[in-house]
């Protein structure tokens, strides 16, 4: 099946369920109290990463694997040698703030740019995993701090106030027949992580 016709025939909504699961701490944390048996706040309380859904095609079960690998070694070590695995070479990359890149290269200076003033980024929690077709929906947490000159685009630097962050976010992805992704789309919320590192 042609991947722009899954986006009009359904990733939308696939995307929406996968975004709708990344719910605020607050909201999520007395969720868990009402009903026991829900996540807390992944942000604030790890969260184990579950074993993946049942009844994945191979193919399915492999792009989580892929996309295990990429948030757990690849993008956590800055490995960028290895982000081909994941990402095809003239992938599109849509960001929170709703701009988009092109090209693999520009995804990379992109990556390793968080990792200037916070070079212990890092992705450890997929608390949430799913698979369908050519598109993965995987919620993950994203953990790092300021603590080192941050470019502020204008030639100049924002000094590191040493604060953590720790934020909750999805990525959609649409997969090839190769194995990598033709398109990735981040979710997280850009208040709450300026926030975090005392820059709002």
């Amino acid at each position: 099946m042609e991947r722009r016709s899954l986006l009009r025939g359904g990733a939308a909504a696939f995307g929406a369920l996968a975004i709708t699961a990344v719910v605020s701490g607050t909201d999520l944390a007395g969720a868990a109290e009402a009903s026991p048996g829900l996540y807390p706040d992944p942000a604030t309380t790890p969260v184990p990463n579950p074993p993946f859904p049942r009844n994945l095609t191979g193919a399915e079960r492999q792009h989580l694997k892929t996309f295990d690998e990429l948030d757990f070694n690849v993008f956590t070590h800055a490995d960028w040698a290895r982000l081909g695995e994941s990402h095809s070479k003239n992938i599109r990359v849509h960001w929170p703030d709703g701009h988009y890149t092109d090209g693999i290269d520009k995804h990379i200076q992109d990556l390793a740019a968080l990792f200037v003033w916070a070079p212990d980024t890092r992705i450890v929690s997929h608390p949430l995993r799913v698979a369908k077709n050519e598109l993965t929906a995987v919620t993950g947490v994203m953990q790092g701090t300021f603590t080192r000159p941050m470019p502020d685009g204008k030639g100049g630097f924002i000094q590191p106030t040493g604060k953590a962050y720790s934020i909750n976010m999805a990525t959609v992805g649409i997969w090839n027949r190769r194995g990598t992704m033709d398109e990735e789309f981040l979710f997280w919320d850009n208040q709450t992580f300026y926030q975090q590192i005392g820059l709002a």
